[in-house]
């Protein structure tokens, strides 16, 4: 089901719909056409709104899905927004099949538009530089290596795991060392993290972790709930960086 207590959540943080997609998964006319609607009957997300999803949906409106009918999508565009962070290409394909319904017209299978996105790349193999803005995205990862720390008693060393995090605009960044990479210093390491940066940015984006993300998919990557409680202690978005070795994955 359409998240729709998350939506307007992320929306009264001033999330921009783009990024909200990404997040919740949905494609960006659905996340408008939400929007839209809510502010029409006067609907905003409050922390003391008890209202489910399915409760919301029936307050909101139950769309009626237009006939499907073939076209294929402007792969320039789609390259585009593909340098933009958060942007994967099952949410391009989403809102592309979204378009095709629309304008009565049946769209490409999600393969064959990865297939011909594939193509267009090597025939053009552009590229874009990807600009940030300060305080907008927060990188967290563990390192790849572990590192050692001596026991002072027994003279032994202990293998630990280094948690970063690091701001996208300055690359300003946060490290601390942990003895698991259980979900417990998951969450506190990012505790330890704000309190060093003394503030949250409005997006937090971290690699595709069992303890920050229980499945990673380009369909519909799931947030952890513990980890998506913290996001919304902070008022921030967590958006996974993309699977397979994307370029906005953090440089850890």
């Amino acid at each position: 089901m359409t998240p729709y207590r998350e939506i307007l959540r992320l929306h009264s943080q001033g999330i921009s719909q783009r990024n909200i997609a990404a997040s919740c998964v949905c494609s960006r006319n659905t996340i408008s056409k939400i929007i839209q609607r809510a502010e029409e009957i006067g609907l905003a997300w409050s922390p003391e709104n008890e209202m489910t999803d399915g409760e919301m949906r029936q307050r909101l409106f139950t769309e009626a899905a237009p006939p499907p009918s073939r076209k294929y999508p402007d792969y320039e565009y789609i390259h585009k927004e593909m340098a933009k962070s958060g942007v994967t290409l099952s949410l391009l394909w989403s809102e592309y099949c979204e378009g095709c319904r629309t304008s009565h017209e049946i769209p490409l299978m999600y393969s064959q538009f990865c297939h011909h996105y594939q193509q267009y790349t090597q025939k053009t193999k552009a590229t874009m530089r990807i600009l940030r803005k300060p305080g907008e995205q927060l990188e967290v990862d563990w390192a790849g290596q572990t590192a050692s720390i001596i026991d002072r008693d027994s003279g032994e060393m202990i293998d630990v795991y280094v948690f970063l995090g690091v701001l996208s605009y300055s690359q300003y960044a946060y490290v601390e060392a942990f003895a698991s990479q259980n979900q417990e210093s998951w969450i506190t390491a990012h505790v330890h993290m704000y309190s060093f940066f003394s503030g949250a940015t409005r997006m937090l984006i971290p690699d595709n972790l069992k303890t920050g993300v229980e499945k990673a998919s380009w369909y519909s990557p799931v947030i952890n709930k513990t980890y998506h409680e913290m996001a919304e202690h902070y008022s921030t978005a967590v958006i996974p960086a993309r699977v397979r070795k994307p370029k906005d994955y953090p440089e850890c």
